[in-house]
């Protein structure tokens, strides 16, 4: 074990779809799993676990380890999700990256983005942002856009208002942003945090009066292909969970699941076997709906 860790309280909500019912809260010591970690197969180490800790919540750990760190703790595991991590290998290169989709999804993307720069004035409009001047502006940017959406609506999942932390990653080079334009006005973002090699999928939204131009795929197409040729980064994580879009631009998936270890306490144990009951209930509503 590592030295010990500091425990937050940590909502453990009871979600319907997007939707928070009500929430429960723990003192948890949080560790997410890097993706090149999860690549290589190296084992997740933990850190110390303060005395007043409930347990930890482990995110994006590979499925394959996930028997053996519950075990070896003799902490009670509970699985919160499972689900495929997706990942980009940014170092292919750009022919290689367009090669690894199927015919037909390559053959819409490169109508896409030929429509949008036909209307664009043959050229799209598209702008990187590195340095902390530069990621001012594109938050300037970005917000207006963000505040259009129904992430920030809908889900409170906007383009974070403060950019203290978006500005102290670009002073150390450990971000990229960028911005779709039409006709002079921005109406689509995308902004990735690093950490070593790795960019991470964090926001990616766009004003919804141009949803029918695809400009989130199209942004979304355009900045792997500024990264591939920058070299810069290798890997493109787009963290956890599914989704159409994550899959579509990924060359890769980790199956894995978040994690919950609980210390065996009475209170701990009821918690955790609600939430999974409460997950179960709504999976399998889901299900007869589906039918």
């Amino acid at each position: 074990m590592l030295a010990d860790a500091i425990a937050a309280r940590t909502p453990l909500p009871f979600r319907v779809g997007p939707r928070t019912v009500v929430r429960v809260h723990r003192r948890l010591v949080r560790v997410t799993v890097p993706l090149e970690q999860a690549i290589s197969g190296a084992s997740v180490t933990l850190p110390g676990l303060p005395p007043q800790a409930d347990g930890y919540y482990l995110r994006a750990v590979p499925e394959d380890q996930a028997g053996t760190i519950g075990g070896a703790t003799g902490m009670r595991a509970f699985i919160r999700q499972s689900y495929p991590h997706h990942y980009a290998d940014l170092g292919m290169g750009y022919d290689a990256y367009l090669a690894s989709f199927s015919a037909k999804t390559r053959s819409s993307l490169k109508r896409k983005t030929r429509k949008l720069a036909e209307h664009s004035g043959g050229e799209l409009d598209i702008r990187v942002y590195r340095t902390p001047a530069e990621i001012a502006d594109f938050h300037a940017c970005a917000r207006a856009v963000s505040a259009l959406t129904y992430q920030e609506k809908l889900l409170d999942a906007g383009l974070p208002e403060d950019l203290t932390e978006m500005q102290a990653l670009a002073a150390r080079d450990q971000v990229r942003a960028f911005l779709l334009f039409m006709d002079g006005r921005a109406v689509a973002y995308l902004h990735t945090p690093g950490e070593g090699a790795t960019l991470r999928y964090e926001h990616l939204g766009y004003d919804p009066a141009f949803a029918d131009w695809s400009v989130g795929s199209v942004l979304q197409l355009e900045a792997m292909r500024l990264l591939m040729e920058e070299r810069r980064f290798r890997w493109f994580d787009f963290t956890e969970g599914d989704g159409q879009h994550k899959r579509a631009f990924a060359t890769g998936s980790i199956p894995s699941v978040d994690l919950l270890l609980l210390r065996p306490t009475l209170s701990n144990v009821a918690t955790a076997s609600a939430l999974a009951g409460f997950d179960r209930a709504v999976s399998f509503a889901k299900r007869i709906v589906g039918r």
